[in-house]
């Protein structure tokens, strides 16, 4: 694997002109990939997608005010959410979503053929990191663009004895407008409301927003597709090795206290609709077992 951050290395891995290692305005490398009419950003740093456009048009929401730091996520975008989801389910004064997040990833590869072109970054757990997870994985995220996007998440149990793993790919949309969006593809489910105790409740009907939004949706969530009608366009998401999904939007008040959203208003042009092992669908992986978190997005007429 590539030094992360070593300019010289990391241009070895390029493919000019389908995957180009580049410096971000938000402080480290990333590599852009190009496939006909769409293009996708990944940052090193967390191995996280930052957009992904279409003739130019971004359908990620990043927010303005988002750097790469050490030891800090970035807001926007796909982040990787591991080997929790949300808080530690026994302690809260762990990091929310995991560590992986916070550091830079390995270049582990790149790829590029007549249609698509990808992008491997792999990472292992320290012994700095059995503070936080007593357990040893490698984890591989390879994202590939052609006329979807598809991000994989693949963890590999290197420890002696089993482990139980939550996830999620937390993909944040732009939409136009939140007041125009809705979310098909959940109906009928149960889901998980964070916002009133982790109850659980029936989707009824398409899942609009109109107050702050945190559930965890249980059961076939393998196809949802995300209708932003101010924009006039349609996402359609195809997950793999889930039984969970999440679909969060912040609202007035958890926007304001998060405080890296950029604008009071931020909130209006976005919503993650997030593919996850969340709530119930925590995956027990035995020694030397390999499990893939996987979804493709597809933007529709």
């Amino acid at each position: 694997m590539t030094n992360a951050t070593h300019p010289d290395a990391l241009a070895t891995h390029a493919i000019p002109g389908r995957v180009d290692i580049e410096q971000s305005p938000l402080g480290g490398p990333v590599a852009r990939l190009t496939s006909g009419r769409f293009q996708a950003l990944v940052v090193l740093h967390g191995a996280q997608v930052l957009n992904w456009t279409c003739d130019g048009r971004g359908l990620l929401w990043l927010s303005p005010i988002a750097r790469i730091r050490d030891g800090k996520g970035i807001r926007g975008g796909i982040p990787v959410c591991w080997p929790w989801f949300a808080d530690h389910p026994t302690d809260p004064t762990k990091p929310a979503h995991g560590f992986v997040r916070h550091r830079a990833w390995s270049l582990a590869g790149t790829r590029a053929t007549a249609d698509s072109a990808s992008i491997s970054l792999a990472t292992a757990t320290t012994e700095a990191d059995r503070q936080l997870w007593p357990h040893q994985a490698e984890v591989r995220v390879t994202v590939t663009l052609g006329e979807t996007l598809a991000v994989a998440l693949e963890t590999r149990n290197t420890d002696a004895s089993p482990f139980p793993l939550t996830q999620a790919l937390h993909t944040y949309f732009r939409v136009g407008d939140i007041g125009d969006v809705s979310v098909s593809g959940l109906e009928g489910r149960t889901y998980l409301d964070k916002l009133d105790g982790f109850a659980r409740k029936t989707q009824s009907g398409a899942i609009t927003v109109t107050a702050e939004v945190d559930r965890i949706y249980l059961g076939d969530t393998s196809s949802i597709t995300l209708h932003d009608h101010g924009s006039d366009r349609r996402i359609l998401i195809e997950g793999t090795g889930s039984r969970s999904a999440v679909v969060w939007n912040p609202w007035t008040a958890k926007t304001a206290r998060l405080g890296d959203m950029g604008s009071p208003e931020a909130f209006r042009q976005m919503i993650c609709v997030e593919t996850a092992n969340a709530g119930d669908d925590i995956v027990t992986l035995g020694p030397g077992q390999t499990h893939t978190l996987g979804v493709t997005y597809r933007l529709a007429a």
